[in-house]
């Protein structure tokens, strides 16, 4: 199976590095994306938005033969989640690594920018529920390999109107098990909608934070493999 790797805002294919070789060990073509304008200043990634990011994702599936599984870490899961749009038929699965399935019409998150484009805003930024099993050592490793990411990325409306729903879907979450995803998603309706409109929908707890191809790689790595199987 090929399996396309998109990782979240701030990161590059690199950040897969340490889950890429247990899915290759396994038989798969593992294909570890980096998006469009990551670290170029404004000037070179003002134009770019989150559509150019879906379409990098689906240009890699028309580069391929046959079936792919999507992986979106964060942030990502909004690009593999339009790309599956796009792409229905070619798409095996869809597995969201500490994340939800984005509903029509809604952006990531917002962040700040600074000239003109949204860097990295630190660990401290997060909730220790997400960066609660990074250790000081492991922050310090990982800072430096973030980038800056375009303005309009976070931000965008994702344009959804395929038939993404018929799609399987696995969410690998960090802390959440399956009533806790849903009990969540009950205070975004238009969420919850997209979550209960999809035909096949299954939820595993990673035991992490949000960053676990970082804090429990070989875990992770497996899980992905569970649900690349479930798809053969």
């Amino acid at each position: 199976m090929d399996i396309i790797l998109v990782p979240g805002l701030w990161l590059d294919a690199s950040s897969w590095d340490d889950v890429a070789p247990a899915l290759q060990s396994a038989g798969h073509r593992v294909h570890a994306l980096t998006m469009p304008g990551l670290g170029l200043p404004a000037a070179e990634s003002g134009d770019i938005g989150i559509a150019d990011w879906v379409d990098a994702v689906v240009e890699r599936i028309d580069e391929l033969t046959g079936s792919v599984v999507l992986v979106g870490h964060s942030g990502g899961g909004n690009v593999v989640w339009g790309a599956a749009d796009a792409r229905p038929d070619r798409v095996a699965r869809v597995v969201f690594i500490d994340t939800a399935p984005p509903a029509p019409g809604f952006g990531i998150s917002e962040f700040d920018a600074v000239d003109g484009v949204v860097p990295f805003p630190g660990w401290e930024f997060f909730p220790d529920e997400d960066v609660h099993d990074l250790t000081p050592e492991e922050r310090a490793r990982k800072a430096p390999m973030t980038a800056s990411v375009p303005a309009r990325v976070p931000t965008d409306p994702i344009s959804l109107g395929g038939d993404r729903h018929r799609v399987p879907v696995t969410m690998l979450m960090g802390g959440m098990d399956q009533p806790a995803v849903e009990a969540l998603l009950t205070q975004w309706p238009p969420f919850a909608d997209e979550y209960r409109a999809i035909d096949d929908v299954t939820v595993v707890r990673i035991g992490s934070g949000h960053w676990p191809q970082f804090s429990v790689p070989d875990r992770l790595s497996q899980l992905i493999l569970d649900a690349v199987s479930e798809s053969a």
